[in-house]
């Protein structure tokens, strides 16, 4: 039978259905304010009154110009179960979570987001502003760039493999000459081989010294020298000699006009501490 008032005060508790689930055997039955209800209940505007949709059903408060339908000063516990959030969900303080999180749709966030532990995507991620990393990041398969990268060093792995992908590379800096916005540009020399060089000027001795390191970094057999008279036209050619702990260049190294010598020279040799290059292979990408 219905019954209707204005105001009903309840001292300690309100059951409503036949059983009271609000205590556990051994705990006292009463605790001041307890409220124990069997079925669906309704607060506020919500939708679809009188249609039970879940255990509480919340709507806007009636006749109360307030902007919230739930306020939570305290703690909050989902211990079990799904959370559903089919509208805009707001942080505005610190959102802990110990579990998994299952993103199925767009998520914005329009504020920093701070995360100290692992994110797994399984899907495509798009970043539409800066992305700023302070540490490493480990890229398992293909990084595609549409626009510039910007770094002061690029290092890659060893072997074959270890390499700098493009149809031609650059270097490119502000003009050492002219004012800011000119910008200088030249191309890095390309050839079949993993190489390098050293070149200066060779005079009042017909040695050149190598690099001492060069012993463990070039083949020696694959060592060329160009040698450029400097002033005059001089007779010039050259040895390699081999010692024990260096590779030096003897130029006219059976003593003839080894006073007079005054060139440029270019020395190259390829390096042996990587893989030869394979310049010819089957593939789409390396």
């Amino acid at each position: 039978m219905a019954h209707t008032c204005s105001i009903i005060n309840i001292g300690d508790k309100v059951v409503v259905g036949a059983l009271d689930t609000s205590f556990l055997p051994g705990v006292p039955k009463v605790f001041p304010g307890t409220v124990s209800a069997n079925g669906p209940c309704f607060f506020g505007l919500v939708p679809n009154i009188g249609i039970p949709q879940a255990t509480v059903m919340i709507g806007p408060p009636i006749g109360i110009p307030a902007p919230t339908s739930l306020q939570v000063d305290g703690i909050s516990i989902f211990r079990t179960g799904i959370t559903n959030f089919f509208t805009l969900n707001n942080y505005f303080a610190s959102c802990t979570k110990f579990a998994p999180t299952i993103r199925n749709s767009t998520s914005i966030t329009n504020g920093n987001s701070t995360n100290n532990g692992l994110t797994v995507c399984n899907g495509l991620v798009t970043i539409n502003a800066s992305l700023n990393v302070a540490a490493g990041v480990t890229i398992g398969g293909a990084m595609v760039v549409g626009g510039m990268i910007r770094t002061p060093n690029i290092t890659a792995g060893h072997g074959q493999f270890g390499s700098v992908g493009a149809p031609f590379k650059f270097f490119d800096i502000p003009h050492p000459s002219k004012e800011f916005p000119h910008r200088l540009r030249y191309s890095c020399l390309e050839g079949p081989e993993i190489c390098v060089y050293v070149r200066v000027v060779l005079q009042g001795t017909n040695e050149i010294e190598l690099p001492y390191y060069w012993n463990d970094l070039v083949d020696e057999d694959t060592i060329t020298v160009q040698l450029t008279p400097i002033g005059s036209h001089q007779s010039l050619c050259y040895a390699v000699a081999k010692m024990k702990d260096r590779i030096s260049i003897l130029v006219n190294p059976h003593g003839f006009n080894t006073h007079t010598i005054r060139c440029s020279y270019t020395v190259y040799a390829e390096r042996k501490d990587v893989k030869k290059l394979v310049t010819e292979y089957e593939g789409a990408t390396e």
